[in-house]
């Protein structure tokens, strides 16, 4: 994933907050659902189309401690199963 692309989360997809911070996200039309962890919610949250991966990694520099050296790694990670789930998308439009 290139260092400037910006996604957008799919506005069909339903953010469940739980207890403790974790989420589910849902899509009705599919039914299929996929939980996320409370780092991955404020990824979640910034997925406007507008934060570029590395905006999304300063995002995350501001609101976790102690980031390990693999964050990066494990947020494209992340953002490729939320493309390949459906649950967001490449922005092209900005």
């Amino acid at each position: 994933m290139d260092s400037n692309t910006k996604l957008r989360a799919n506005p069909d997809i339903v953010l469940r907050e739980e207890f403790d911070d974790w989420a589910i996200l849902f899509d009705p039309d599919t039914g299929k659902a996929y939980g996320i962890n409370p780092v991955s919610v404020i990824i979640w949250k910034h997925l406007d189309g507008t934060h570029t991966l590395d905006d999304l990694m300063d995002v995350l520099n501001n609101h976790c401690n102690n980031i390990p050296n693999s964050a990066r790694g494990e947020l494209e990670a992340f953002l490729e199963k939320l493309v390949g789930r459906g649950f967001a998308g490449v922005d092209y439009g900005n």
